[in-house]
């Protein structure tokens, strides 16, 4: 562009052009939550555009949406144009039939509103200087219209289709389901497109970066930044000194005995991921944390917990029983019911006794709950991840902890509680630093700071490195292993396959299947610096996560679930000689595990006997001698690798499995690349030594992977040598 016309620009200010093309979107009363395409989204596309028409440097902020004329919904969405008042406007394009339709039918009608945009566009007289495209769909149509008028794309995911499917896969839907019904395949190809177009992709969090972002052939982490929605400083301020006399004020005191005692408040859903029970135990076992705090835990609404599905079930049933285990009656408000508009009350009232927000999620990549309760004065506590990082760094008003830790959570809460005036320094530097930061107003001077050098073509191009595509649009291949056995069976060897496992992560799935439950398995994955798997098998193959928020495959849940009747095993097996029932800490929903002496106890195969006679069918399973895990029928390590295996549509000979134990049995039995590492459990697993595919390595733990990776070529070939040398 002439240097003339770039000058033009930079005094009569910058036209911005926002694409968010699905959902339903107007200037006032957003029906937020009428359906899964109008949410966060549309709420943060209209707060950008209304953030930048009142800027200086904006010329004009044109929001494009598609235009909706339907009966049942107002009439504000068939209006071509809205003004967002002073340079801000919403601008409806006709695309496809008149009526509503969701983002998953849109894909045909794109074209359409590519080629009706820019008649709106050149019709203008001025063109946009930047285009900025919100999700997929937008994607695709941004990307058009920047190679067709020559204008520079921004990008913004807000969600990405290659974790959108694996969290489909984990509700139970089958992978032709996800195709057929989402049109993923699609999807993900505009995404390619889009980040292989976009001059800048803007996210909200570095772990987008870096954990989902680097699944897409054309990632390119020098053209990403990082910029965190603002936050509605209108609802989440400081207390105003009449939030006591609020109905859900009364709600929390009535549970407590001193209610004017600061506020432990911690502010979530029902889900195991948020770890609510451990924060439980840090206030239960601390009796300096009980003295000096009540603990106000809100999670979700709900009339009958028998309601909830069986995941907040577990969740709440749990937290009531932690209570009753430390007495903690008349110490821990638990309210049934919120509504959204009393959220921003809550906080204030932490805020004016004294309090502290706590987040101990055990995966956190954004926070918003950490901004709100900083914008409303209140210190926070939160999980040492990637977001909560971020906001602390910058507003200085709060505490990491290591949230497998209690003791840690409770540090942490008392280094805010009992200092006063640290107390007062951290509510004000977070008020700061949330106007700093995290206001629209501060998102929309940081947003204009990157993309004016992009618009005025001033800046650097962006050199883009040669993309190899990968022949295949998902993984088709995965390497899974034992956690203790095996990773950690040669901690110095394990650096090395981490980077190997990293560098192919684009076509190749990585997996960890072991006998610990989620947040043991956690702890030591933390402590040897072993990055989150793409799929994490726990409690010996009865509940399965997805990366990169460690979702639940309730899936899964539901299959194994039936003919599970943990309270009539325990009885049969409590009391026999030999047995031991393990600590709390090793007992999960669906794993019931003992300490077993062999000398003392029944054989497996009476053990087994003795359960058929109380018609019980279930899964017992032997390792290293002295542990004893009995599970559901239909679960264990290797039929939850099998069942992942159909779900995600790979073919079981092309999965490497390791093993070290004879918890890993069944999943190194049958058509997958099985091997057993160097440093195995001899007597359970030499049995396999005559089962002829099995690669028995010599080396121990995470070395002795790497050598079966060579021995298969599996990231080439991916096959059985035809002249093995295993044994």
């Amino acid at each position: 562009m002439p240097q003339r016309k770039a000058a033009k620009q930079a005094n009569d200010g910058l036209h911005i052009c926002l694409l968010s093309i699905h959902g339903l979107i107007r200037g006032d009363d957003l029906e937020l939550g009428r359906d899964a395409d109008t949410g966060g989204q549309t709420k943060y596309v209209l707060e950008l555009a209304r953030a930048l028409a009142t800027r200086p440097e904006v010329a004009r902020a044109d929001l494009l949406t598609r235009l909706v004329d339907a009966p049942e919904l107002s009439a504000d969405y068939k209006m071509p144009l809205e003004d967002l008042g002073g340079k801000g406007h919403i601008v409806r394009i006709e695309a496809g039939p008149p009526g509503y339709i969701p983002k998953e039918k849109l894909w045909d009608h794109l074209d359409a509103f590519v080629d009706n945009s820019i008649d709106y566009l050149q019709a203008q007289g001025r063109l946009p200087d930047i285009l900025h495209s919100h999700y997929a769909d937008a994607g695709y149509v941004g990307s058009r219209i920047a190679h067709i008028l020559g204008i520079p794309l921004i990008h913004t995911g807000h969600s990405l289709g290659r974790v959108k499917r694996s969290r489909l896969l984990a509700s139970g839907l089958k992978a032709a389901e996800v195709e057929e019904r989402y049109n993923m395949a699609r999807r993900i190809e505009a995404e390619e497109m889009t980040l292989a177009s976009a001059e800048m992709v803007i996210t909200s969090t570095s772990q987008e970066i870096e954990e989902q972002y680097e699944l897409y052939d054309f990632y390119q982490p020098k053209q990403m930044r990082v910029i965190p929605p603002g936050t509605d400083l209108t609802r989440f301020h400081p207390p105003e000194g009449n939030e006591w006399q609020t109905d859900i004020a009364g709600e929390i005191s009535r549970f407590l005995k001193v209610p004017e005692k600061p506020i432990i408040l911690a502010l979530s859903r029902p889900d195991v991921r948020k770890n609510l029970t451990a924060l439980i135990t840090a206030y239960g076992e601390d009796q300096t944390l009980r003295e000096a705090a009540n603990l106000v835990v809100v999670a979700g609404n709900r009339d009958d917990i028998l309601d909830l599905d069986p995941g907040a079930q577990e969740v709440l049933s749990e937290l009531l029983l932690q209570i009753d285990r430390y007495d903690l009656y008349g110490l821990v408000a638990y309210p049934k019911h919120h509504s959204a508009a009393e959220v921003p009350l809550i906080y204030r009232l932490a805020a004016f006794s004294g309090g502290v927000f706590v987040n101990p999620a055990l995966t956190e990549p954004f926070g918003l709950t950490l901004i709100e309760a900083a914008a409303s004065g209140l210190p926070i506590v939160a999980t040492e991840d990637g977001g909560p990082r971020d906001i602390i760094q910058n507003c200085g008003n709060g505490v990491l902890i290591n949230p497998l830790e209690p003791e840690d959570i409770a540090r942490g809460l008392k280094e805010i509680l009992l200092d006063w005036e640290q107390w007062q320094q951290r509510s004000t530097q977070g008020l700061q630093g949330v106007r700093e930061h995290y206001s629209w107003e501060a998102h929309a001077q940081c947003y204009l700071e990157m993309i004016t050098p992009i618009a005025q073509r001033i800046s650097e191009p962006l050199i883009r490195p040669p993309t190899t595509r990968r022949p295949m649009l998902y993984h088709d291949r995965a390497i899974f292993t034992d956690l203790d056995q095996n990773l950690l069976g040669d901690p110095e060897s394990l650096p090395e396959l981490i980077h190997v496992i990293r560098s192919n992560r684009k076509s190749a799935s990585f997996g960890i299947a072991t006998g610990r439950r989620l947040d043991s398995a956690l702890k030591v994955m933390k402590r040897h610096h072993i990055p989150e798997p793409d799929v994490l098998i726990t409690s010996c193959g009865s509940e399965i996560y997805y990366a990169p928020t460690l979702t639940e495959d309730t899936a899964w849940t539901r299959h194994i679930e039936k003919q599970w009747t943990p309270q009539v095993i325990r009885r049969v097996l409590n009391g026999l000689p030999g047995l031991v029932r393990q600590g709390k800490s090793e007992q999960s929903r669906f794993k019931i595990s003992y300490f077993i002496d062999p000398e003392k106890a029944p054989s497996l195969e009476e053990i087994n006997q003795l359960l058929h006679q109380e018609e019980q069918s279930a899964n017992t399973i032997l390792s290293f001698g002295q542990y004893l895990d009995v599970l559901p029928i239909r679960a264990s390590k290797g039929l939850a690798l099998r069942y992942m295996a159909a779900t995600w549509d790979i073919p079981l000979d092309h999965i490497l499995v390791a093993g070290g134990s004879g918890a890993d049995e069944d999943m190194m039995r049958g058509n997958t690349l099985a091997m057993v590492v160097g440093n195995r459990h001899h007597e359970e697993l030499s049995q396999l030594a005559d089962v002829e595919r099995i690669y028995f390595a010599r080396a121990a733990g995470a070395d002795g992977i790497l050598e079966a990776l060579d021995h298969y070529d599996f990231f080439h070939s991916c096959r059985i040598p035809v002249e093995s040398d295993e044994h």
